[in-house]
């Protein structure tokens, strides 16, 4: 009798995968355990979302402090205004997008291009993959590109995998569709933002992070650029330890987040919101 192999449950098998996904279920359940959670999760998640949006932003190299992001409303089509201005309307449009997810991820991702890159593409370009012979404006990530027909391929695989479900925790699947995302980065632009938020809605449908308040994209920006880039490397080397490492670095970025929204509750509790 045959028997079906699930790639990203298989993931969960790698040295020190096992330790990284205890630790994020440890410090998310902690924070859900908070006590203003009982009365003001609403806030928390609301203040989770800026502060998410202001990391990815940041290392899409818009790095502005958070109360500027807090009081700007004029974010543009250009420049950095354009960059945070595309991380708040992801972050906010992720959370419409969990039920299609579930059904049509290529779907989800299409339109999260359309939110993130408006005005930034010509429109024929805009909300689908890039053709052979397109250019891409990442200029942060820089591993190989693979050419458009690959993109297309991995695309669907990915699409595949998502769809049939898997066995594999929330943290593996999360880090796996970042780093896929970013490794492909199949849109023309915004590769990087859209990147993140498809890990956000990955952690928050899971049900790992219900409520959207352990935002991973501050840890991202917390860790820094390099530290990101270099655990990508290891990502698309498909080596067994360099995924493991991509892996961690992506708990080790959800603890983080989870650690800037417990410093928001116990800001809450101690009246200071």
């Amino acid at each position: 009798m045959s028997t079906t192999v699930d790639p990203l449950a298989a993931l969960g098998s790698l040295p020190g995968v096992a330790e990284a996904v205890g630790a994020v279920r440890t410090a998310v359940d902690r924070v859900y355990g908070h006590r203003v959670m009982r009365r003001r999760s609403n806030e928390v998640t609301s203040e989770a979302a800026l502060r998410g949006a202001r990391g990815s932003a940041a290392l899409s190299d818009a790095d502005w402090a958070l109360e500027e992001v807090r009081r700007r409303t004029d974010f543009g089509v250009e420049g950095e205004a354009r960059t945070v201005g595309a991380a708040l309307r992801l972050t906010a449009e992720a959370g419409t997008l969990l039920s299609v997810w579930r059904q049509s991820p290529l779907r989800v991702l299409a339109r999260l291009h359309l939110v993130a890159a408006g005005g930034a593409q010509p429109d024929d370009a805009v909300g689908r993959p890039r053709l052979a012979g397109e250019p891409v404006a990442e200029p942060l990530i820089e591993v190989e590109l693979p050419d458009a027909d690959e993109v297309a391929g991995r695309l669907d695989g990915l699409a595949e995998l998502l769809i049939a479900g898997s066995e594999a925790p929330a943290l593996v699947t999360a880090a796996v569709v970042h780093g896929e995302l970013l490794a492909l980065r199949p849109f023309g632009s915004c590769n990087g933002l859209v990147a993140r938020a498809a890990e956000r809605i990955v952690l928050v449908g899971s049900g790992l992070d219900p409520k959207s308040i352990c935002p991973a994209e501050v840890g991202h920006a917390e860790l820094g650029r390099a530290a990101y880039a270099a655990a990508l490397d290891g990502y698309v080397s498909g080596t067994p330890r360099g995924m493991a490492a991509w892996i961690a670095h992506c708990g080790r970025a959800v603890e983080l987040g989870v650690r800037e929204s417990t410093a928001v509750c116990e800001a809450l509790q101690r009246g200071a919101a």
